[in-house]
């Protein structure tokens, strides 16, 4: 479909919509069911994820991946809440967890299954013990290694699970309160609410860092520490904007800026080597930047140099990444057999874990599509 008969659908659409839900189209989203770019993204975030833990974390940093993704999930998850309650005028939140475990348990489930038995018989490297399973099944796997078990009790290639723990933990809370948001809050303030919390959470983690001296597994694995990288996602998702300021900010130039800095955040985090601003400004820094890279990535998807992102293969890579996301440490682990030399072994995990996403979006995934969108 060409870019004009877009534009002419939407006109359409926008002409039948009554005016408090054409107030709500003002939020920095589009009102497709599919939001361009954001499997890009998680391919993006994917990559970064496995070819740090493939060996090149000295120079590929694993921990923007994993902030990318949590950016995305807070982004994604705000915008299909605002339009929930855009139509219904409230969330239906069992229909929300009951979306999230039909989506995110059975292949971690089945993951989880098949790594413990063939740890257990010595196939698979690392430790099976049922506090071990259960810690990382119920989404307790990064206070589980934090105070309890430091990586004794879990098969190798698992402990990437943390991230998991920490995004469960944030949506256990979340949709109640954006309900009482949407509901008793200016809509126009509720990003400088969520801005405050991201605040808190920097200062939170600055106290457990200048303050008590912890340790850099604390504030990098736990959910207190982290989930602000999750509301700056649920920030840009929220944003209203007058037409007029955001036909001004898509002027080329403006828009080239706005990428220019995103970018430059980014790399000023990571080039900043101080362990204080790492483990306290870093997670901040990183989530403004993302804010433009994503705004304009999904509002003008067709320019450089997010169109990309929108290319065919990658969108399947992004699909596929919830299930290399659960595997690929695992296969890296464990696939020492395939040859004496390590970049074959790297690849042979890749491929598996490709295979293993594969045959999980076809077999699990795909069947449940159906039966989740009856709780829409």
């Amino acid at each position: 479909m060409s870019l004009a008969h877009v534009k002419e659908r939407e006109a359409a659409s926008r002409a039948a919509v009554p005016a408090p839900e054409r107030a709500a189209d003002s939020l920095v989203h589009t009102k497709h069911k599919e939001i361009a770019s954001l499997d890009g993204w998680r391919a993006v975030a994917i990559a970064i994820v496995f070819l740090s833990h493939a060996g090149l974390g000295k120079i590929i940093p694993g921990g923007l991946g994993v902030t990318i993704f949590f950016f995305l999930s807070g982004y994604l998850i705000t915008t299909l809440l605002v339009r929930e309650f855009t139509a219904s005028g409230g969330i239906n939140i069992r229909h929300f967890y009951v979306r999230r475990v039909l989506r995110l348990t059975p292949p971690l489930l089945l993951v989880l299954a098949v790594t413990y038995l063939l740890t257990h018989y010595g196939l698979f490297t690392g430790h099976a013990a049922w506090s071990g399973f259960f810690a990382q099944l119920f989404y307790f796997a990064n206070y589980y290694v934090l105070f309890f078990d430091a990586g004794n009790a879990v098969p190798q290639g698992t402990g990437v699970f943390w991230s998991l723990a920490v995004e469960e933990h944030f949506y256990f809370v979340f949709p109640a309160l954006f309900m009482l948001l949407m509901r008793r809050a200016d809509h126009r303030r509720i990003p400088l609410y969520l801005f405050g919390l991201c605040l808190a959470f920097l200062a939170w983690r600055y106290y457990l860092v200048a303050g008590e001296g912890v340790s850099m597994e604390r504030t990098y694995y736990a959910t207190d520490t982290r989930i602000d990288s999750i509301l700056f996602g649920c920030i840009l998702a929220t944003l209203q904007l007058p037409e007029s300021l955001r036909a001004t900010l898509q002027r080329p130039a403006l828009r080239m800026a706005g990428v220019g800095a995103g970018v430059l955040l980014l790399l000023l985090s990571l080039l900043v080597r101080d362990a204080v601003f790492r483990e306290t400004l870093r997670y901040s820094v990183q989530g403004i930047a993302l804010i433009p890279l994503f705004f304009y990535s999904v509002t003008r998807p067709d320019s450089f140099p997010f169109r990309w992102l929108n290319l065919r293969w990658v969108q399947r890579l992004g699909i596929y990444s919830y299930s290399i996301y659960l595997s690929h440490e695992i296969m890296l682990s464990n696939v020492d057999w395939v040859s004496a030399n390590p970049a074959l072994n790297i690849a042979a995990a890749l491929v598996f874990s490709l295979l293993f996403a594969m045959l999980v979006d076809r077999f699990i995934d795909a069947p449940l599509r159906a039966v989740r969108a009856r709780f829409r």
